[in-house]
């Protein structure tokens, strides 16, 4: 069963995709639309976004999603970049800026350049892992 497109008339991100907004369009289907990100941190840095908007990955149905990551290959190998970070951020506290679901393409060309990524590991015990593992696989 195919979802109807949504739209949020103040959505910046979907200004863009009606027209209303200009933007440097890489990419448009019936589902996606890719664009130069006005204000990079690498150059060729670039979003990828479904067509319907919701502001957070579980917001989007399946069918809009699916050409996404196909989209973001595609620029990665347009950009000629060895190197990238293909990221996604839902809610505020996890640097989510615009409430419509986007995709970024960032080239790493150096390690100056590009997006800088703190990776903070932690060591769980074991039998909290297992916990947590029973819980996610049940709800699956």
């Amino acid at each position: 069963m195919s979802s109807a497109v949504k739209s949020d008339p103040n959505c910046i991100f979907c200004k863009i995709i009606a027209g209303q907004i200009p933007s440097m369009k890489l990419y448009d289907s019936d589902k996606t639309y890719a664009f130069l990100d006005i204000g990079p941190i690498a150059p060729r840095h670039a979003l990828v976004i479904p067509k319907y908007h919701g502001a957070k990955l579980h917001d989007i149905p399946d069918e809009h999603l699916a050409e996404i990551l196909p989209v973001a290959r595609k620029i990665a190998l347009a950009a000629g970049a060895e190197d990238y970070n293909i990221l996604q951020n839902n809610g505020r506290i996890a640097h989510q800026v615009v409430d419509h679901v986007h995709f970024h393409f960032i080239p790493k060309p150096s390690e100056k350049e590009g997006l800088g990524v703190g990776w903070p590991t932690t060591k769980p015990e074991k039998e909290e892992l297992q916990k947590i593992y029973e819980e996610l696989k049940q709800k699956l």
